[in-house]
């Protein structure tokens, strides 16, 4: 997810577990961030050498606010007083994303303590601030006629890396209204997060929690973290009460989540109307120029392959050995639990044999970010949980969060956070600040194809029938809750904004319908596949992302596109290793479709859905291969 200017940042929420391994050090979440060694923390003093710097950096930047306004109503005389004004704009906004930056980190090292979270807010406070001043900016940009600013550019090479930049608020002309259409446009946005506050405010604090015994005795608590982790227990009956429980509490609030998400589609409808679109989706989707044909073919193509889906259903129900897949048989193991255990220099070294396709550079620059602490490694106590990577100081280099527990998913989450760290690391190092800030769109790509150029080379490298069948299902999950889960979402966004733009009224049971109607269609209800209780139509109501208007879809595009690169890649394909280091060096010099197309990746046409069916299909043809051998 990006949550600032140049941040790449992907929050797993995964349960850590200290894991005792006799071989190199071992996190554990109640160990005091002092006993752990240096060298597995990652180096703030290469942003800023002590907090007083930090501080004297951001008022620093705070003073140059003032100088900001007066480039206002210079910027069309001249190339150079456009590039004036440009220069400080950008110079201003990579300073502020490196303060934020330390700020930030240093907040998540300990969420106990109040004086990083306070500067942290600061930062925050300097975003707003430098957002107030500079606020003129594009339109000014747009008041310039079209002929004098190519005149401009034509005039001065140095206003090369702002020509992106340029070309998109000009692009956007058509939905750009008048300054004091603007302002109320502005003044409408203090109320626009409401339907989000008052849910994520409804769900995380307010919502009554089921309790409920299992079979062994204990009784859990259903929040959400609960609900993830409750749901993989091996007891069926276990896991039906933990369903019935969870949906149960949501339902009972069916109404109130109802309004706020109907609040939400009719905050998206405003703003669609207001700014001239054809349709909400369309109005979501221009803001990175990606046209609603790939958001339509994406659930067409789905829909289409729905069939595969289908097929690992049954192939988990034969694993699983149940007579009748229900929807609560989605989240345990198909295996046996498999002891693939790996120590943080193991994981070092297999991550570094695996991507060593990428070629030496890219390998030279995963051995700079563990030997000079670009990542903070173990689980401590106060640490934020999860993973990610910051990529958000351009002149200094990434870094990545973790909370490593020796598990072989915790070295995939890695190889996944260096996908987007080595992402960032190259289009920093090769694009100017303006155009290093890549697009949302194309976020997920790096860090998956990581992922799965890693199970590639765990699969050639782990002989062991049951281990081969615990990373193979690991895979195929992969594809259920990426590629078909998210576009089940997507389709239901997209219908959702469908209907209330003809008039219809949402409301929760509204709602209910129209996710249940989605959902047996994806698990094969009608024809037998899985049992689908109509009490699950109330699973909108615990999806976050759908206050985020139409941003799910990019999870299955980006997991899609990554998954034919690293075929790709890893087939030998003649020169597609170098298309890929292009593809990780373009920042946003150009928009996300076209930079996908040289990488030879159309995410409106077919290919790459049949391409990545295939590879399904393939995984499953071995994982009953291997049953069939077990079962001689």
């Amino acid at each position: 997810m990006l949550l600032k200017r140049s941040f790449t940042v992907t929050i797993l929420f995964v349960l850590i577990s200290g894991m005792l391994i006799k071989n190199g050090y071992t996190g554990d979440e109640d160990k005091s961030r002092a006993d752990i060694p240096d060298k597995y923390k990652w180096n703030l003093t290469d942003l800023y050498k002590s907090v007083d710097d930090w501080k004297k950096a951001k008022d620093e930047v705070s003073a140059r606010f003032d100088q900001i306004k007066k480039f206002e109503g210079t910027l069309g005389n001249s190339a150079a007083d456009l590039q004036k004004a440009l220069d400080y704009y950008f110079d201003v906004s990579k300073s502020i994303s490196r303060i934020y930056s330390y700020a930030s980190m240093l907040s998540d090292q300990d969420k106990r303590v109040s004086a990083p979270l306070a500067m942290k807010q600061e930062s925050d406070q300097l975003y707003t601030q430098f957002s107030k001043v500079s606020a003129y900016l594009e339109p000014e940009i747009l008041s310039i006629p079209k002929e004098k600013l190519n005149q401009f550019f034509k005039e001065d090479k140095d206003l090369a890396p702002y020509g992106h930049y340029v070309d998109d608020i000009l692009r956007r002309k058509a939905h750009t209204l008048n300054p004091a259409e603007e302002n109320l446009i502005a003044e409408a946005g203090r109320m626009a997060s409401l339907p989000q506050d008052v849910y994520t405010i409804l769900s995380n604090a307010d919502l009554p929690r089921p309790t409920i015994t299992l079979s062994d005795g204990k009784d859990v608590t259903l929040d959400a973290s609960g609900y993830t982790t409750y749901r993989t227990l091996k007891n069926r009956e276990d896991r039906a009460n933990v369903f019935e429980a969870f949906f149960g509490g949501l339902d009972r609030f069916r109404r109130t989540f109802g309004t706020e998400l109907s609040g939400e589609v009719q905050k998206d409808i405003f703003y669609k109307n207001v700014r001239k679109y054809d349709s909400c989706l369309q109005s979501a989707l221009d803001r990175n120029n990606i046209p609603v044909e790939v958001y339509h073919k994406l659930v067409e193509n789905i829909n289409k392959n729905l069939p595969t889906l289908h097929r690992y259903l049954q192939l988990r129900k034969r694993m699983l050995g149940v007579e009748e897949l229900h929807y609560y048989d989605m989240y345990p193991s198909l295996v046996k639990k498999v002891n693939l255990t790996y120590t943080y220099e193991q994981a070092q070294d297999i991550i570094k044999d695996a991507l060593g396709v990428l070629g030496k550079d890219y390998v030279a620059t995963l051995n700079r970010a563990f030997n000079e602490r670009w990542i903070d490694v173990y689980p401590s106590t106060g640490k934020t949980s999860g993973a990610y990577s910051n990529g958000g100081a351009y002149d200094v280099h990434p870094y990545i969060l973790m909370n490593f527990n020796n598990s072989y998913e915790e070295m995939s989450t890695l190889a996944h956070e260096l996908g987007h760290t080595m992402h960032s690391y190259y289009s920093n190092t090769h694009q100017p600040y303006p155009m290093a800030d890549y697009p949302i769109f194309l976020a997920e790509v790096a860090s998956t194809a990581n992922e799965a150029i890693l199970m590639d080379h765990e699969l050639k490298r782990l002989k062991d029938p049951q281990e081969r069948l615990s990373l193979l299902g690991n895979y195929l999950e992969g594809f259920r809750t990426t590629l078909f889960r998210q576009t089940q979402f997507a389709e239901f966004e997209l219908r959702i904004h469908d209907l209330a733009e003809k008039g219809v009224a949402l409301t929760g049971d509204k709602f209910n319908e129209i996710y249940l109607d989605i959902l047996k269609k994806y698990y094969g209800a009608d024809q037998g596949i899985t049992s689908i209780e109509d009490l699950y139509a109330i699973e909108w109501a615990y999806i976050p992302h759908f206050y985020l208007n139409f941003y799910v879809f990019q999870y299955s595009t980006s997991y899609l596109a990554s998954q034919v690169l690293a075929e790709k890649m890893l087939s030998g394909e003649t020169g597609m290793v170098d298309k890929y280091l292009a593809f990780l060096s373009s920042g946003n010099s150009e928009y996300a479709i076209p930079t996908l197309k040289k990488v030879g990746i159309d995410m409106t046409t077919d290919e790459p859905f049949e391409l990545a069916m295939k590879k399904m299909n393939k995984i499953m043809d071995e994982m009953e291969a291997i049953l069939k051998q077990l079962e001689k």
